[in-house]
């Protein structure tokens, strides 16, 4: 149904016909550093974000240059974060991507979805896929989660997956998410880990999965969900996207 292989010369930006790059410290509203205190400042700069000329995105956290101002002082770091809100949205399916993640306390790479609507309900009542999140500091970890009104934050629909060998930053791995009415279910490599029933999530709040989402990919640093950088030689770090790819339902 759609796709992008990032083909292109190397140093191109994204495709923006496709995705649109944010440029900011997640400022809004007194609610700084996305919610959760991160460090990060997105940046639509090629050293931050570009394709290698090998088919791949790369997605880069780096030390922040000089001069430049993030909501708790001067920035610590940049990186990048790119979306398909207002270009792509997407209904009950199969979305994926092949992706290489970095390795280092401190680093959070996400592949996710968020309900188009969440300029007119909010958080969390547009409902949130999350297909795939990394702790830096546990190479060898990922883990999904869905998120929506009264199970959000620390949802109880979250669970994680260790590879029995190796780590994620030693190769690319494929992460999944297929939804519809019924059920929401997470894979890795096309093998299930993870499957959410509607009936469950019913018990703790309204189902919010029977409409349109857009895809998100980022590469945060700091914060409350793997700490701050215990040294800057983890960085510059590299999220190496492969491809990603949305499905109408049945159609794989």
């Amino acid at each position: 149904m759609w796709s992008d292989e990032f083909d292109g010369p190397r140093g191109r930006g994204v495709d923006g016909a496709k995705w649109q790059a944010d440029s900011t410290d997640g400022c809004q509203q007194g609610n700084c550093g996305w919610g959760n205190q991160e460090k990060e400042y997105y940046s639509t700069a090629a050293e931050n974000l570009a394709l290698d000329g090998s088919g791949h995105l790369t997605i880069v956290a780096r030390p922040a240059r000089p001069g430049l101002r993030c909501y708790y002082g001067p920035c610590r770091y940049t990186s990048g974060k790119i979306t398909t809100r207002g270009k792509f949205d997407t209904p009950h399916g199969r979305v994926e991507a092949r992706i290489k993640l970095p390795a280092g306390q401190g680093l959070w790479p996400a592949f996710w979805l968020l309900g188009a609507d969440i300029l007119t309900t909010g958080w969390p009542a547009c409902g949130e896929l999350d297909i795939m999140e990394n702790h830096g500091s546990r190479p060898s970890t990922t883990s999904s989660a869905i998120h929506g009104p009264g199970y959000f934050g620390q949802t109880p629909f979250v669970h994680a997956h260790t590879l029995p060998r190796d780590s994620y930053a030693d190769d690319f791995h494929i992460f999944a998410v297929e939804w519809d009415s019924l059920r929401v279910q997470f894979f890795v490599d096309d093998s299930l880990h993870y499957s959410v029933e509607r009936r469950e999530v019913e018990r703790f709040g309204k189902w919010v999965f029977d409409k349109q989402f857009f895809v998100i990919l980022n590469l945060a640093v700091g914060g409350t969900f793997d700490g701050d950088p215990k040294s800057d030689s983890v960085l510059p770090a590299t999220m190496l996207v492969d491809y990603v790819r949305a499905y109408r339902a049945g159609a794989r």
